[in-house]
């Protein structure tokens, strides 16, 4: 048995063990090399020196792909809890001092950072006023993810379309969205007539989903529907549409710029359509947070007068 002492672990090697997780995180080392913007002889260059400093194999590469020693897999895993510790102390620390500091994560839906609905310019604005020495980090991400690491502590805060109320997360509903059923200009329903197009044809035509567990409104409108097709981005289900070849539920403001082209039209407007609420999402907990708790006291200050959440 291989006798293992490491000493001391150095900065150095604590930056290796985060080009390590994000090889594991992304399957890969040219997926990392990617992931951390270096290149990837750089990133075979951490490994190889982590598995001398440790004295053994971390992972397999080569023609069979990338997969992890069982060393590896043990490494990995207290890599996570070590790096996470790290933050935990960062975090703690900079809540003892008299202003917020430290790192706030916010994820966010597409879209949403440009809705103007929002009002994210104007959050940023008044919460950085107040705290200038936070490091705040910004980043799109999909439904399933944000909802995860809010639960795993990965990230702070995330801004969502609503779609199911899960236990540990509180939410601060923002506004209400109208979804309608939308065709694109070369589908056959776009010059018909709205009498001519009867649920029957509606409900066989190929439809694009979100591929999301749904809320009630959202499942009676889907279950009777041809769903050909799943893509969670708007922008994504909005190229889908432009093709002509499938029929999407999309929120009236972000279709509209596309109706008043003429590019797409909504269909079956009394039929199908559901509400949809926007909401901030964050995990609830004891641990002092003094940045995350006045970014949600800034949001609930704009926020005040909010629509009531039609959930």
């Amino acid at each position: 048995m291989k006798k293992l002492s490491i000493g001391q672990i150095s900065d150095y090697e604590v930056k290796q063990l985060k080009v390590f997780k994000a090889v594991v995180e992304c399957e890969g080392f040219s997926a990392a090399a990617a992931e951390l913007n270096i290149s990837r002889p750089t990133v075979s260059n951490h490994i190889s020196s982590l598995e001398s400093r440790l004295n053994m194999n971390l992972c397999k590469r080569g023609r069979s792909g990338f997969s992890l020693t069982e060393e590896g897999v043990i490494v990995y895993e207290q890599t996570k809890l070590l790096l996470n510790q790290m933050d935990q102390f960062r975090n703690i620390i900079n809540n003892l001092s008299d202003s917020p500091a430290g790192k706030l994560s916010i994820a966010l839906s597409d879209t949403f950072s440009t809705d103007s609905r929002c009002q994210i310019p104007r959050i940023i604005q008044s919460f950085c006023r107040k705290a200038p020495n936070v490091d705040l980090r910004l980043e799109v991400e999909h439904m399933r993810d944000m909802e995860r690491k809010i639960l795993n502590d990965e990230i702070d805060l995330a801004f969502i379309p609503y779609h199911r109320k899960l236990e540990g997360i509180n939410y601060i509903h923002l506004f209400t969205d109208t979804n309608y059923l939308y065709c694109g200009k070369s589908h056959p329903f776009y010059d018909l007539e709205e009498k001519d197009i009867s649920i029957e044809m509606i409900n066989s035509a190929k439809l694009i989903h979100a591929g999301l567990q749904p809320h009630e409104d959202v499942y009676l409108n889907l279950s009777s529907m041809n769903l050909a097709g799943c893509s969670y981005h708007y922008e994504s289900r909005i190229a889908l549409l432009l093709s002509g070849e499938f029929i999407c539920f999309l929120p009236e403001e972000v279709a509209a710029p596309y109706v008043k082209t003429g590019e797409f039209k909504a269909i079956g407007k009394e039929q199908k359509k559901f509400d949809l609420g926007a909401a901030v999402i964050y995990k609830q907990s004891f641990k002092p947070n003094k940045a995350k708790n006045l970014f949600i006291r800034t949001i609930n200050d704009i926020f005040s007068n909010s629509s009531q959440a039609p959930y």
